[in-house]
Formats: C-alpha cells, sequence, structure tokens
C-alpha cells in the first residue's frame, strides 16, 4: 500500500511576537524582535534579565473564568495557538473527530503551576493545594484540553524531548496519518517556563545571553559574537490531513509534509555532539523519508539557538550532508526575532 500524502491546512501561533500567525508573520518579515527585559516577575538578582514573553494574553478569550483557574499558561497558550489553526483549517464542525487525534509537546509542562503550588504548600499548608493541580502540571494538560475542546477522540500524544519536542510532535503526527491510524492531527507545541527557578537555572548553566543591555539583539544566531539563547514562551499548532480528505473539502493547503528524520546524539545530556553528528543523522534521515536529493533543498530554518555550541555544531551537520551545496542554500534562524520557545520552537 502506497503512503498516505500530509498536507498543511490550517496554521496557529501565539508567540512574544504577536498573539496570531498575521502579527506574528508581519513581524517576521519586518525583522522586528520580541525579546524585551522580563516583565513577569523581578530578575534583578539574576544574571540574564531578558526574554521573550507572550503580552497583552487574555486567556478569558478562550476558557470561563473557572477553568482559566484551572489551567497552566502553557496549556492556555497551546488552546489559543490551536482555536486559530482549527479555525484556520475549518475544522470545527468536523464530523469523522473518531479520526482526528492531537499531538501538542512541551518540555516544561505546567512549571509555573509547580512553582506556585510548591509556594503555597510551604506558605499555607497542603490544605490549600488545589485539587486540580495534578492536571495543571502534567505535560499531557494542553494536547488534553485540545482534545477536549473539540471532541477530537483520536489518538492524544504528547512528546517531551527538550527543543526538539514539537518537531517530533509535527514529524511523529505526519506518521500517523501517513500509516493510516488517523486522517488529520493537530499537532505542535506550547511552553511558558519564563520564571525564576528557569531563568536562573539557564543563566546558571552559561546558556543565556547577557545582553541585557540591548535585548532587541540578544539572540543573533550564527554570529560571532553570539553568547547564549534568549528563553521564550508561547505555542505553535498546525492541522496536519491526509491530501485527499483536504482536496475533497476544498481546504486550502499551505504546503505538504514529505520527509521527516529524527536522531539522538548519544554523547552528552546538554551539549551536541562534536561535528554535528546528531543533526545530520537526523537531515539524512528526513531526506531519505523524502526521496529527495540534498541539492533539491532551497532553504533551511536552522535550531540556531545563538549559543557557541550550537551554531558551530549545527553548520559542520549542513556541511556533511549537503557538501558544496551546502554554499548555495539559504539558511537563517528566526530565534533571532523569537527566541527560543523550547519545546515550542520546532512547531514554530
Amino acid at each position: 500500500m502506497s503512503a498516505r500524502r500530509v498536507v498543511v491546512t490550517g496554521v496557529g501561533a501565539v508567540t512574544p511576537l504577536g498573539l496570531d500567525v498575521p502579527t506574528l508573520w508581519s513581524a517576521l518579515i519586518a525583522g522586528r524582535s520580541g525579546i524585551r527585559p522580563i516583565a513577569s516577575f523581578d530578575a534583578s538578582a539574576i544574571e540574564t534579565r531578558i526574554a521573550g514573553e507572550v503580552q497583552d494574553f487574555d486567556p478569558a478569550r478562550f476558557f470561563d473564568r473557572k477553568d482559566v483557574r484551572r489551567a497552566d499558561r502553557f496549556a492556555q497558550l497551546a488552546v489559543a495557538a490551536a482555536t486559530e489553526a482549527v479555525a484556520d483549517a475549518k475544522l470545527e464542525g468536523a464530523s469523522d473527530r473518531d479520526r482526528i487525534g492531537v499531538s501538542i509537546a512541551t518540555a516544561g509542562g505546567g512549571l509555573q503551576s509547580v512553582v506556585e503550588t510548591a509556594d503555597t504548600l510551604r506558605e499555607r499548608g497542603p490544605s490549600r493545594v488545589s485539587p486540580f493541580f495534578v492536571t495543571m502540571y502534567i505535560a499531557n494538560a494542553a494536547s488534553g484540553l485540545v482534545s477536549l475542546r473539540w471532541g477530537f477522540r483520536g489518538p492524544s500524544l504528547t512528546h517531551v524531548s527538550a527543543c526538539a519536542s514539537s518537531s517530533h510532535s509535527v514529524g511523529e503526527a505526519a506518521e500517523a496519518i501517513k500509516r493510516g491510524q488517523v486522517d488529520v492531527m493537530v499537532a505542535g507545541g506550547a511552553e511558558a517556563v519564563i520564571v525564576p527557578i528557569a531563568i536562573a537555572a539557564f543563566s546558571n548553566m552559561r546558556a543565556l545571553s547577557r545582553r541585557n543591555d540591548e535585548p532587541e539583539r540578544a539572540s543573533r544566531p550564527f554570529d560571532l559574537g553570539r553568547d547564549g539563547f534568549v528563553l521564550s514562551e508561547g505555542a505553535a499548532v498546525l492541522v496536519l490531513e491526509e491530501a485527499e480528505r483536504a482536496a475533497r473539502r476544498g481546504a486550502k493547503c499551505y504546503g505538504e509534509v514529505i520527509g521527516y528524520g529524527a536522531s539522538d546524539d548519544a554523547y552528552h545530556m546538554a551539549d551536541p555532539a562534536p561535528g554535528g553528528v546528531g543533526g545530520a543523522l537526523s537531515m539524512r534521515a528526513a531526506l531519505a523519508s523524502a526521496g529527495i536529493a540534498p541539492s533539491e533543498v532551497d532553504y533551511i530554518n536552522a535550531h540556531g539557538t545563538s549559543t557557541p555550541a550550537n551554531d558551530r555544531a549545527e553548520t559542520q551537520a549542513i556541511k556533511d550532508v549537503f557538501g558544496d551545496h551546502a554554499h548555495k542554500l539559504m539558511v537563517s534562524s528566526t530565534k533571532s526575532m523569537t527566541g527560543h520557545l523550547f519545546g515550542a520552537a520546532g512547531a514554530l
């Protein structure tokens, strides 16, 4: 049986550059940065005091007042991005909901709820811990809420693999459609870890930029003066659909997912392997999955974190895989404007 084709019929995003895809796209085209001094807490005691925060987000647009208090910020952002993507794909009235799945990835899950509830437990005692805490902090809360919102009864999945989380989410969702398990997947990622403990930890790892005096220029992938990444929050969601189903209903098509590859450096918990071997393995797997030659690739949206180690290894991986064609490729990283959305980065 030939593999089924997978197309993208809807997109949604909530990022430091705006609360929807058109606003995000306009900002990217204009080269505008969403990195600013941290406003959600006092970061003066931390060496890194900048981040990519989502501004003016109102969860009451997507939840009633009671449910706002029962959902962590990462899940709220996920539902917001999914709402835009589902509407964009005109999927709200779908009758085959048993054949529609959800896969919203995250790296940190409900970290904000963990921190706040730990404070409540310490300061006010166990009787004041919310009975909804479990469903707020678990990583699959976002996928669950999206499934509940539209009654999608297909697989409800959550990939947790640090920066690659939502790349895995989108890739594995496409594979599920190709093998006939489902016809549609709402896939992407969400992250909300702009909290003191996370900023302090990444800062102490020497992973974050300390360019506090010019935050809009702090995230500078592949630049000689790069000094670390900028942590951001947000969500990005795609509607992936079996191509014939999309054609039957006259859905618009943004593009096709033709290949997917994944790998593990098997080297270190935080540093990339010398020579970029892990990245090279995943790119070769994606090319093989797509059945195309390296010379057919025109553009790479790189991981491009703006850390010395990543950008060097990624450059080596690209040159290894693409050879002479690497010098003709267009390569850039939109993290220069959005910052690093961690578990939501790949989908974005």
